[in-house]
């Protein structure tokens, strides 16, 4: 195997530096409207500037060379380390939030689109410094590989590696990976501004607005509010539940809809799981919260629809502290933690088509016992599951539990309760963001000491690049040549 080229990564490494230096910049109006400093992030713009533009303009190395797979992972993985580096600079800069440690934890949570956070008192933080904690939201959402492909799509075919690289079993909607990341540009965008309109019509001012919509489209959670989503109208608790679920829906199924294709729809067996897997989970936590408390059916039914899709599709808003539910709905949470969106969307954890994939395995066990001898070949959407990619599936479900028990141990060690360790290991790998107990979706994580605030960085950032990504480079083949 060839090596790697590592002009060609640092080159790139210094195209996403250069990218990240210009969104320090976008929250400099903000700052100015609110009569807040701009300082930090003219510094956070040049600290960045300056090495990505020497990366990027000095190294003799052509984006037009194809990129490896190999190229492709540690591009990838390097890429994002760098982005959550330099996102932590506003604050830092800022002077918003204090120590290295606390301002990377609340980078790598944003660019994650985890939500986990270490504010106590989100309402008296600057608005501008506000406005870039849900842009990174925003931008980790959406993927800087992505931004990279539409920027840059003379990368082709190596293009297309970086991008799939974010998440398994995309399907590749148009042949050539320029046209599609302009389609899920556009879709993106354009779900963010109808909900941004939405929101302002329920009442919500436009700043939070917009922010709350980063935080929606992007399934990340951070809020304007202490009390996230809480204090708004039942008609803007509803619109963003909404948006959240469609926000975890396959970018795939959104390209049909435009296409009227609704052909591949109805044969998209996954997108069909989502919803009924979605349905039933809500009616179970409906029916535990109006027989085991106080609430009316409304009640019941609107806390278990918006804090259901919140954890299934890992966004983390909250309307009502579920930690002070009945203990049967609080361990369904937990459970709905692992579970993640569609694949193709900006969502962490497992994933449907994982799920989806191993039940049809336990199916097939199941008929194996009765009938040894039969054929029984996994499919998804009408086609055959390569036997590889199936062993991977189960695979990464195995590396995936081991991982989660690994962080629980190493956030316990550090001092932790068990049960606050296994809901923030849970949901720092998910990358949903609140855990259980203190640090539950009412709570924070500032009381975490710096071994448990590194342990959730570091399973955020695995989570978000879906193990393999990561552990490819800890291997003795990766490096050979």
């Amino acid at each position: 195997m060839s090596s790697i080229n590592i002009k060609s990564v640092l080159k790139i490494i210094g195209l996403i530096l250069l990218i990240s230096s210009a969104t320090f910049l976008l929250c400099i109006p903000v700052a100015l409207i609110y009569s807040e400093p701009v300082r930090p992030f003219l510094l956070s713009n040049i600290t960045a500037l300056i090495p990505g533009a020497l990366l990027y303009f000095l190294i003799r190395s052509s984006l037009h060379d194809k990129v490896t797979t190999r190229e492709g992972y540690l591009s990838v993985t390097l890429g994002w380390m760098v982005l959550v580096l330099s996102g932590a600079l506003p604050y830092l800069y800022s002077h918003e939030l204090r120590g290295i440690i606390n301002a990377l934890f609340e980078s790598v949570s944003g660019y994650t689109t985890t939500g986990a956070s270490i504010l106590t008192n989100i309402e008296a933080t600057s608005r501008s410094v506000l406005f870039w904690r849900s842009l990174t939201h925003w931008i980790g959402g959406l993927g800087i590989i992505l931004l990279v492909i539409v920027i840059l799509p003379s990368l082709k075919v190596g293009g297309y590696n970086l991008f799939v690289m974010e998440s398994s079993l995309k399907e590749k909607i148009l042949p050539r990976t320029k046209s599609m990341a302009r389609v899920v540009l556009m879709i993106y965008l354009g779900l963010t501004i109808i909900e941004t309109s939405l929101l302002t019509a329920g009442g919500m001012n436009l700043f939070d607005s917009i922010c709350h919509s980063f935080g929606t489209i992007a399934t990340g959670g951070f809020s304007t509010q202490n009390t996230s989503i809480s204090g708004y109208s039942p008609y803007i608790q509803y619109v963003i539940a909404i948006f959240m679920f469609l926000a975890a829906t396959s970018y795939v199924i959104f390209y049909h809809v435009v296409k009227r294709n609704f052909t591949r729809i109805r044969s998209n067996e996954e997108f069909w799981f989502y919803i009924f897997f979605t349905t039933a989970a809500v009616a179970t936590a409906t029916l535990m919260l109006y027989f085991g408390t106080e609430r009316s059916f409304e009640l019941a039914f609107r806390h278990s629809f918006f804090q259901v899709i919140s954890t299934i599709t890992t966004t983390g808003y909250a309307t009502t502290d579920y930690t002070l539910w009945p203990p049967a709905a609080l361990v369904l949470i937990f459970l709905l933690i692992f579970i993640g969106g569609s694949t193709g969307s900006t969502t962490g954890g497992v994933k449907m088509a994982r799920h989806l994939i191993s039940l049809k395995n336990l199916r097939n066990v199941v008929v194996k016992l009765q009938h040894p001898n039969a054929i029984t070949p996994v499919k998804l959407n009408g086609h055959v599951v390569p036997e590889h990619i199936n062993s991977l599936m189960t695979v990464f479900i195995q590396l995936y539990l081991l991982i989660f028990v690994a962080g629980t141990l190493v956030i316990v060690i550090s001092g932790i309760p068990a049960d606050e360790a296994a809901g923030s290991a849970a949901s720092s790998l998910a990358c949903v963001g609140p855990g259980l107990g203190a640090s539950g979706n009412f709570g924070n994580f500032a009381h975490f000491n710096d071994l448990a605030k590194m342990t959730m960085v570091l399973l955020m950032i695995i989570g978000r690049l879906e193990i393999f990504t990561i552990l490819a480079l800890f291997t003795r083949a990766f490096w050979k040549k």
